[in-house]
């Protein structure tokens, strides 16, 4: 074994999905349907947070697997393949947003609420602390989806990927290509912003 391939083993990473990936670029293509079903409903989820339209989440999950399966001979398993998923529907996201005129186009949040290096945290918001029978009341989702709906693009998807999709914030820096502190300041503010809906929300509730 040379030491390219010494260190191409080390970068592997294993995880649930590793064996059905390898059969598949083995050659039993077959088997990508189950990569579809157990990835499909999340991704169809991440749309229509992202997309607000059924429509184009939709598209969004079928031009995400058609580019899962174009891609997945070279896929080395150097990251989760959960995280390549993401990330690749995060660019599809993006496209489709920019090909329908919605991409970020507002005042930005830093003009409206600057923030410093020391209030960054990664604590997770309150919110996400509520018992499930809380969360599941369909009042409350509505209130969220809502909420979520008003931001831009940019600090929902931060947003949905830590607190809803419960990725990390180095999964986060690693599925968006953005830095650390970006992604950290990014979500200070869409936390900040969802608070104060779901504040009021809760008020009104008392």
């Amino acid at each position: 074994m040379n030491s390219k391939t010494k260190t191409r083993e080390k970068q592997k990473i294993v995880d649930e999905d590793t064996s059905l990936i390898e059969k598949i670029q083995a050659g039993e293509v077959e088997l990508f349907e189950e990569l579809v079903s157990k990835y499909e409903i999340r991704i169809y989820n991440f749309g229509v947070r992202m997309c607000k339209d059924q429509s184009d989440a939709e598209d969004l999950v079928q031009e995400t697997f058609i580019n899962i399966f174009k891609y997945l001979g070279g896929f080395r398993m150097e990251t989760r393949f959960k995280n390549w998923v993401y990330k690749i529907a995060a660019s599809v996201c993006l496209k489709i947003k920019k090909k329908n005129g919605t991409a970020d186009k507002y005042m930005p949040f830093e003009e409206i609420f600057p923030v410093t290096e020391k209030e960054i945290s990664d604590q997770a918001p309150e919110w996400t602390y509520l018992p499930v029978e809380v969360l599941m009341n369909k009042e409350l989702a509505d209130k969220i989806k809502s909420e979520l709906d008003k931001l831009l693009p940019k600090y929902r998807i931060v947003l949905v990927l830590r607190d809803i999709e419960g990725f990390s914030t180095k999964e986060v820096v690693e599925i968006l290509n953005i830095s650390e502190s970006n992604v950290k300041v990014r979500l200070l503010r869409a936390r900040a912003f969802l608070r104060d809906g779901l504040r009021r929300y809760f008020d009104e509730e008392k």
